[in-house]
């Protein structure tokens, strides 16, 4: 057991030597192999390495043999251009070569039409002498034929081109007027016509008395009262005049106030009618009558706006327009033609498309100034115009009332109408009354205005001076300067004479050839 033990160990020893040996022949082996291995591996990363150092290599050299392919292209495009470019400087410089050698040549050319231009201003100076020269001579010849000397020749020549200018002026003047005539005259026509068929006003008109009839000569005394105490007392409470005379049964009135001179009479009439006339009794009625007058003027004036349709005027502005039933102008009660003229711009207004209420309210308050022209001085178409802007009118109406007769010159259509309107209203018949004298001064004033004129032989005031015609001479005026002729009368009629409506000028002229058979 022991030897088969010791057998087993001593072969378990043999083997673990033979394996350890075995062992380290393996390991020796295996390192051999890996060495080996180790060269080959490094030798084929060499070899690799080369091969791969050489593709590197000829990619290398591939990618600059592109780079310089493509830069021998680029210098050869460049070069192309810069080829291209050189031909195109070239061609230019050919073509200013060319232009130049032109520029040359059009200089030289100039050069001789300079030399000629020079040669021919010579010639012309000279020639203009002699022209001159010949002139002159000419000029004394005809001098010598015709007896006149240069200055009387030209205004000669001046008086014919004048002449004909006139003459040429005259027919196109007339043909323009003519032309718009036949279209505005018309339609003025219409609208005027219209407006004076539209309203019914009175041909009566109403005056303002001032006398007051008495009951008997014996109210004379009474009325004087003793030492005059009563006809003092009267006159310092109204301011009014009394003037008590021989006519029988009659006590006058004198005050430059309309208003003034009714409160007067009503408060006469009264102490009249009461019988007891004394300085307290006086004073008494003269203040009772006086606030009576307020109220009646107010009420007045409202019932003119409310007739007219006219509303908003400021009280002051009313009252004023209940004073103009006591003013008269030309015997026209001076209320009643502005309702009148304020009715006429409202139908005209009308008619022409313009604002209806807005032309009444002018023509209403045209004449306001007349209510207080006696304590104010200046027209009274200004007056009314500044009583008006003062109590808040628009500025549109303020120049209405105050250019309706040229105070001012009228800028707007309803300036316009406004005047229409009011000549309208004192031209119709019956309107107004002038006294004799004044009617006879303004026809012989119409005739020696148109009689001033050169050419003129007669001239005759017709239809109450609503008319002129003029009689001119045919030797010293043609057919032409008639028309000019009565332009110029017209105008100076405008600017020379005050009158209602419009005048018409009408010259004639006439040739008569006479002779006798034998």
């Amino acid at each position: 057991m022991l030897a088969e033990i010791a057998v087993i160990g001593g072969s378990t020893g043999v083997g673990l030597a033979a394996g350890f040996f075995l062992q380290k022949y393996i390991s020796a082996k295996q390192i051999g192999d890996s060495q080996d291995l180790a060269e080959r591996i490094v030798t084929e990363a060499r070899k690799e390495a080369e091969a791969f150092k050489k593709e590197v290599r000829v990619q290398a050299q591939d990618e600059i043999f592109a780079q310089k392919k493509e830069l021998e292209q680029e210098i050869k495009a460049q070069e192309s251009a810069l080829k291209r470019q050189e031909n195109r400087l070239q061609s230019k410089e050919e073509r200013l070569e060319g232009k130049l050698e032109k520029v040359a040549d059009k200089e030289s050319r100039v050069v001789e039409l300079e030399k000629r231009l020079i040669k021919q201003e010579k010639r012309l100076e000279e020639f203009e002498e002699e022209l001159e020269h010949k002139a002159d001579e000419h000029e004394r010849k005809l001098q010598e034929i015709s007896g006149l000397t240069v200055e009387e020749a030209r205004e000669n020549l001046m008086h014919e081109i004048e002449s004909r200018t006139r003459h040429e002026a005259a027919n196109m003047v007339r043909n323009i007027e003519m032309e718009a005539k036949e279209s505005a005259s018309k339609k003025a026509k219409e609208v005027l016509s219209l407006a004076l068929q539209r309203y019914a006003g009175d041909y009566a008109s109403e005056q303002t008395v001032t006398a007051v009839t008495l009951p008997s000569e014996d109210m004379k005394g009474r009325i004087i009262g003793r030492e005059g105490r009563n006809i003092r007392a009267l006159e310092a409470a109204t301011g009014v005049d009394l003037i008590i005379d021989d006519t029988p049964e009659t006590v006058v009135l004198s005050a430059f106030s309309p208003l003034r001179r009714e409160v007067a009479k009503q408060a006469l009439e009264r102490l009249i009618h009461d019988g007891r006339i004394h300085p307290a009794r006086i004073e008494d009625i003269v203040r009772k009558v006086e606030q009576e007058m307020d109220v009646k003027l107010r009420e007045t004036g409202e019932q003119a706006t409310f007739d007219v349709g006219v509303h908003g005027i400021h009280p002051d502005i009313v009252k004023l327009l209940g004073q103009l039933h006591y003013r008269t102008s030309f015997s026209q009660n001076v209320l009643q033609h502005s309702m009148e003229v304020a009715f006429l711009c409202g139908v005209m207004a009308a008619e022409l498309g313009l604002d209806e209420k807005e032309a009444k309210r002018a023509g209403l308050l045209h004449d306001i100034g007349k209510a207080v022209d006696h304590e104010i001085e200046g027209p009274h178409a200004v007056i009314g115009a500044d009583l008006a802007k003062k109590h808040g009118e628009h500025k549109a109406i303020v120049h209405a009332i105050a250019a309706h007769h040229e105070d001012v010159p009228p800028q707007s259509i309803l300036a316009n109408l406004v005047q229409a309107a009011d000549s309208l209203s004192g031209a119709r018949p019956g309107a107004r009354k002038e006294l004799l004298e004044n009617y006879v001064k303004r026809l012989e004033e119409l005739e020696g205005l148109a009689t001033g004129f050169n050419g003129v032989s007669k001239a005759y005031a017709i239809q109450a001076g609503r008319e002129i015609r003029v009689m001119v001479d045919a030797d010293k005026v043609n057919d032409e300067s008639t028309y000019m002729l009565c332009k110029d009368i017209a105008k100076k009629i405008e600017n020379n004479m005050t009158y209602p409506g419009q005048i018409r000028v009408m010259v004639i002229r006439e040739k008569r050839s006479v002779s006798y058979a034998k």
